[in-house]
């Protein structure tokens, strides 16, 4: 059981109930070398996964007239994958992503127009990346922590490949590989969980450690003293990742629950659609 620095409430995930959600967006762009992916925001979400840990598993699109999957996802299916994650989180699982605060929820809560819930949503929430980030001061990818913990399961293609393979009509194809990458997190999180330590691949290919001895809410790592960036020539500002949660100002010690709430109103509507 967490208290809550900036709301002051309680955080009561179970360590035992596990559910990690991913996006896929329907953009297709080519990214230089060291360029930064948002100067090509904002964008959209063709398809999404949620995994509960050895439990329940959906994937979230929306179709066309004709029964096919659509370019994107609607705004009321990106606020019914909203709604399913707030309640969850009500339920008191841990609800993770592998930079799940700066890019998975920031693109859903857009989606959605819905930015409010999406934020609370983060704040709850699990990221292993970005607690990772404000302990190292650099990031890492999915498939070297996978690899440096052990995890057999590998991703199923490169993210890059993702918006094509989807606008080419390859639709089992990107929704395999979103879920997968949901059922890798969930896997490498029970792995740190365990070990206590995050392991990863580095670019040498050997393999190298930090101590992680518990997970933390999104929201306590904001409120983390920032890396030590002093022996690197262009650090990447720890704002980076939380700067779109900080600018709404949002009084969440007095909505905290309402997302909850909201959502055990709703009829969340057919789950595939």
């Amino acid at each position: 059981m967490q208290r809550s620095c900036l709301t002051g409430g309680i955080v009561q995930a179970d360590e035992r109930k596990l559910l990690s959600f991913d996006i896929e967006i329907s953009d297709v762009f080519e990214l230089a070398k060291d360029e930064d992916m948002e100067i090509y925001a904002p964008f959209h979400i063709s398809v999404a996964a949620t995994a509960i840990h050895e439990g329940e598993e959906r994937p979230w699109f929306s179709e066309n007239a004709d029964g096919t999957p659509a370019l994107n996802l609607t705004k009321q299916r990106a606020q019914e994958m909203l709604e399913y994650l707030a309640q969850k989180q009500a339920e008191g699982f841990m609800i993770c992503a592998w930079n799940g605060l700066s890019f998975d929820l920031k693109w859903i809560g857009h989606q959605a127009e819905n930015m409010e819930l999406a934020a609370r949503i983060a704040l709850k929430s699990y990221d292993p990346m970005f607690q990772f980030f404000n302990q190292k001061g650099f990031p890492v990818g999915l498939a070297k922590v996978g690899a440096g913990m052990g995890i057999g399961q590998e991703k199923l293609m490169n993210g890059a490949d993702a918006p094509r393979e989807w606008r080419a009509g390859n639709f089992d194809r990107v929704k395999e590989y979103v879920m997968g990458d949901c059922q890798m997190t969930n896997l490498i999180v029970r792995a740190i969980q365990d070990a206590g330590e995050v392991r990863w691949l580095t670019n040498k290919g050997t393999i190298s450690s930090e101590p992680m001895e518990r997970l933390k809410t999104a929201e306590e790592v904001i409120n983390d003293a920032a890396p030590d960036q002093s022996w690197m020539d262009t650090p990447l500002p720890k704002t980076k990742f939380h700067q779109w949660v900080q600018d709404l100002n949002l009084d969440v010690a007095e909505s905290r629950g309402a997302a909850a709430e909201h959502a055990a109103s709703e009829d969340l509507g057919p789950l595939f659609r």
